[in-house]
């Protein structure tokens, strides 16, 4: 059969096994982090945060409209989009690795052999299908994430410039320089990543173009590639969009004229420039001149999907994040200002003083008729900087980890060297290594693992050693064990050094894409320190250049195995062997990590946090997984639309306090009085505290207008010399309206004898942000006619001392004016016990918790220790007020709804003793001893392994494990023999004595 029928027949072959792989693993709803928001702004074609994903929203309603009117299956078929981007990203891959490996075999030959199709067929399938089950690719390849479509855009235009080199002496071979630049311009649109492909593109484009190659020259060459990868990223997405921002403050605030008026007259300049351009390079017959301008206008066309955000932005979509409806709003929006800027070249190390500010650039806003002033930016001045500053963050907590992980005792500066090792021993191998080696050695488990290099949980593992390590069996019977034997990896090395030997250049392109998309993405992030999440998901596009390497293998092998036998068996060998080391490995060892087809957590947590609000309700939430599902369950499920969701970490903008001053599904404007003038961007961004020497506290409603007054007399004098407003006193007071109360149902009528007259409570910070400021807004005259509620999952800070008159009603804590509970010292473990019994018990989903092939890290670590301290309070509390029958169905529901062995920390096997202890109490012995019975089969399992590692590697047992573990282990002998549970009992004592003698040595026992 002809070489091209096969290599496109294969092509698709891989194509088809990737499909069925992903689709069959598929997430069948909503997954957790972005994935909420990405299918609620691709459902509705909503703005999504920075720097926006215009092409991937736009693309995701098309996927969307497969669910035909099924609501509930649109996250399936958005899911399906990124599981057929990623099945093409591994076909384009197939045709990158032929096209490589066929220049390795056999050069620019047309007709091959056998034995030749084979070994470049094989070299494609090995390393297409290895990427196909690679660990970070997979993840991305079965939710709605940005990753996968940008990894295809990655895959397109790699293959496109191999196929230009292929035909670059044919006319008409610049078409394919062209599509990659109209490639390019529509990545943006759905990630930046993608660019990061410009230098080895540059360097194909220059090995193929010119003869006379030298060090020198391609240095120069490697030099202009970065010129036009940053011309790409801050000449056209980034100063495009500012030239348009001045151009239209000119004609807005000097001419007159309207909003965007300046900007169009900007855009129609900037297409006559270059249609200009492009004339002139033809009438000139400047070849060169006339490709570089047909890129740059192919790279706008694709960039143009960025005309969706304004035009939705204008449109008030519920999800609008930062309302970029004007050029000065859109140029920070896809610069993403508000999250700050991260020091590269020059900055200060993290323990360094302030020494001087200056004013920057004036930061504009839109006002009603024109842009108005809205402050300067500030540039700070530091006593203590270097040159390519890592350790530079003075967060508290960032600061600690520096210290911690660099060894730099308190007091201690940094010094340069301390600097670098951070940079290599963190940054380039905690936090990319590692990931690489997840990738192609194997990985002990998928929990979060940044802050060591040694502990078990999120490492990377052979396997080969790990029968001596005496690992616990919940690590080894985890899903997402999965040892590789570094077998591909190994792989990948052959065919990195045999392509290095064979062909330099097309190595050196390679290790360029290897490099920009890995290593050079860790340099310019500069992490400053722990992250919310591991972030291997950014360096796909780097596995992805191994991965070629793997392919590569094939050839090397297959010429090795050569000089024994036949160039056919040889190949023939080679191909099986290395599909059987790498992805057949793979497969087998990744595929239980990686099917989520069981995994319901996500879309019912969400629905939980909804679910258990009253009817109308105001809820306060903070992070992206106790929000982004929950936006998904409303925008796209409507479930619950009646519910307000506030993410307090937007509510600090001005253009989301004014967004939720407006009506959004079925839920009323907020009970928000303040004018736009009052909070707009530049006005009250922070009010301080300055104590006024108050005595008692001050009604809520007079320290609003008093901190709100434009009254000069009601402000103080800061230092240079204007007036503003300032927080007089920390001691509020709410005085309760009980008709408001009794009217709005905010209490049932057996609770108004526990009525307060007062709520009183001491705000929390030396400080009011906007977000504070809107919420005090909201206590002052919400007058209990809205239900106002926290997801339990929102920080201590962020309750601004309101813990006293918060009552669990199940995933949120309902605000009550019920006379304060002293004797309680856990304020935040107290329940409104009825209503959450009614919500747990008949209105809850629990996301497949017990059956679910595979859970995530965000399921077992955040959400299960969540269920399972939701499950304990409710029943506690039920048995202290009397109903010790609905507590003991409580605990059935608990046994019944989550698995029996799942502790993701020793913590979690705490709470549940305490269920064990409640069931004895209860007279509920069978529960109670299947309860201690699980407890037992993880703690034993966890000190034995403590104790093999005291006696290994002392330095790495973990104390607090051992010191809970006893603890709990303690427990199980007290609650047993209270229960009469002889067995047990003996059985338990016996293994506290046996521990108690093993750990004596860090125990402080004799």
């Amino acid at each position: 059969m002809q070489y091209n029928k096969i290599n496109n027949l294969l092509g698709w072959l891989c194509f088809v096994i990737a499909s069925i792989t992903y689709i069959l693993t598929l997430e069948p709803s909503v997954s957790f982090w972005d994935c909420g928001e990405f299918i609620s702004c691709a459902y509705r074609l909503q703005v999504s945060h920075q720097p926006g994903y215009p092409m991937f929203a736009m693309l995701g309603k098309v996927f969307s409209l497969l669910s035909l009117g099924n609501n509930a299956k649109v996250p399936f078929f958005t899911n399906c989009m990124a599981a057929l981007a990623s099945a093409a990203t591994v076909m384009f891959l197939f045709w990158t690795i032929t096209a490589m490996a066929k220049k390795l075999v056999a050069n620019k030959q047309q007709v091959f052999n056998n034995a030749q199709i084979v070994v470049i067929m094989g070299a494609g399938l090995v390393g297409a299908l290895a990427f196909t089950y690679t660990d970070t690719f997979w993840f991305s390849a079965v939710e709605t994430i940005v990753f996968a479509l940008s990894s295809l855009c990655i895959a397109v235009v790699f293959w496109a410039i191999l196929k230009w080199e292929a035909h670059a002496d044919e006319p008409g071979a610049d078409k394919w320089i062209v599509l990659i630049a109209y490639v390019m311009g529509l990545s943006i649109g759905i990630h930046l990543l993608n660019l990061l492909t410009i230098p080895a593109i540059a360097l194909v484009y220059y090995f193929r173009r010119y003869k006379n190659i030298t060090i020198k020259s391609t240095l120069i060459a490697f030099l202009i590639s970065i010129v036009i990868l940053a011309f790409v990223q801050y000449g056209i997405r980034g100063y495009t969009i500012k030239f348009a921002a001045f151009f239209d403050l000119f004609f807005v605030n000097s001419l007159g004229l309207g909003f965007g008026s300046g900007a169009i007259v900007f855009f129609l300049l900037l297409i006559a420039i270059i249609v200009g351009g492009i004339i002139y390079s033809i009438r000139k017959n400047k070849p060169a001149l006339n490709l570089a301008f047909l890129c740059i206008a192919f790279i706008y066309f694709g960039y143009g999907s960025f005309a969706y955000i304004p035009i939705r932005a204008t449109a008030n979509t519920n999800l609008n994040n930062s309302h970029p409806d004007n050029a000065f709003t859109l140029y920070g929006y896809l610069n993403r200002i508000q999250y700050g800027e991260t020091p590269l070249l020059s900055g200060p190390y993290f323990d360094a003083q302030i020494t001087d500010q200056v004013e920057g650039s004036t930061i504009y806003r839109k006002g009603e008729k024109k842009y108005e002033v809205a402050g300067k930016r500030i540039d700070y001045k530091y006593d203590h900087t270097t040159l390519f500053p890592r350790m530079y963050s003075t967060d508290p907590g960032d600061v600690g980890f520096y210290r911690g992980w660099g060894q730099i005792p308190e007091g201690q500066s940094p010094n340069f060297i301390d600097n670098l090792k951070w940079m290599a021993s963190w940054q380039v191998y905690q936090m990319y290594f590692r990931y690489f080696l997840w990738n192609f050695a194997g990985r002990y488990n998928d929990k979060d693992g940044q802050q060591s290099t040694e502990k078990v949980d999120g490492n990377w593992t052979t396997g080969i050693f790990d029968s001596g390590r005496h690992l616990p069996k919940f690590v080894l019977d985890d899903p997402s064990y999965s040892p590789l034997y570094a077998l591909p990896l190994l792989l990948g090395l052959t065919g990195l050094v045999y392509h290095v030997e064979k062909r330099k250049k097309d190595a050196l392109i390679i290790m360029l894409l290897w490099f920009f998309t890995g290593i050079a993405i860790v340099l310019y992030v500069n992490q400053p320190s722990v992250q919310p999440r591991e972030r291997d998901y950014s360096y796909v596009g780097s596995l992805y250049a191994f991965a070629i390497w793997i392919g590569l293998a094939v050839v090397a092998i297959a010429d090795a195995l050569r000089t024994k036998m036949n160039a056919r068996t040889a190949a023939y060998i080679a191909t099986a062997a290395c599909l059987l080391l790498a992805p057949v490995l793979m497969a087998k060892q990744e595929w239980r990590g990686h099917d989520r087809s069981t995994k319901m957590t996500p879309h019912d947590m969400a629905y939980n946090y909804l679910i258990s609000c009253p009817p109308n309700a105001i809820l306060f939430t903070y992070g992206d997984n106790d929000t982004y599902s929950l936006w998904y369950d409303q925008e796209v499920e409507n479930i619950r639309p009646d519910v307000r969701i506030v993410n307090l970490s937007l509510f600090s903008g001005d253009w989301y306090i004014r967004q939720m001053q407006k009506k959004m599904n079925a839920s009323a404007p907020l009970p928000i009085t303040m004018p736009y003038e009052k909070y707009k961007d530049g006005i009250r961004d922070v009010i301080y505290y300055s104590d006024a020497k108050i005595e008692g506290p001050v009604e809520l409603k007079e320290v609003f207008d008093f901190i709100t007054s434009d009254d000069k007399n009601m402000q103080g004098q800061s230092q240079g010399g204007s007036y503003v407003n300032y927080l007089p006193t920390k001691n509020f007071k709410l005085t309760v309206n009980a008709d408001d109360v009794i009217k709005n149902k905010v209490i049932s009528p057996e609770q108004k004898s526990k009525l307060a007259d007062t709520m009183e409570w001491k705000f929390t910070s030396n400080y009011v942000t906007k977000d504070d400021l809107a919420m005090l807004d909201i206590l002052a005259h919400n007058n209990w006619k809205r239900p106002i509620c926290f997801a339990i999952t929102v920080g201590s800070s962020n309750l601004i001392g309101l813990q006293p008159y918060l009552y669990k009603e199940g995933f949120v804590y309902h605000l009550m004016p019920l006379k304060a509970d002293t004797a309680n010292h856990d304020q935040l473990s107290k329940t409104n016990s009825l209503v959450m019994y009614d919500n747990m018990m008949n209105k809850f989903k629990y996301g497949n918790f017990k059956n679910a092939r595979y859970l995530d890290p965000e399921s077992t670590g955040m959400f299960y220790p969540v269920m399972m301290s939701t499950f304990l309070d409710l029943a506690n509390n039920l048995y202290k007020e009397g109903h010790p029958d609905k507590a003991l169905k409580v605990l059935h529901k608990c046994d019944a709804e989550m698995p029996e062995n799942l502790y993701p920390y020793v913590d979690v096997a705490g709470r549940k003793l305490f269920l064990a202890q409640m069931a004895y109490d209860m007279g509920d012995t069978k529960l109670g001893n299947k309860f201690v019975s699980s407890i037992d089969n993880y703690i034993t399992d966890l000190l034995d392994y403590n104790h093999h590692l005291l006696q290994d590697n002392a330095s790495q047992v973990d104390t607090r494990d051992v010191q809970i573990g006893m603890q709990i282990l303690n427990g199980m002998v007290n609650y047993t023999e209270e229960a009469h549970q002889t067995t047990l009992n003996k059985k338990f004592a016996a293994q506290l004595k046996d521990y108690g003698s093993k750990f004596a040595p860090i125990l402080g026992q004799p």
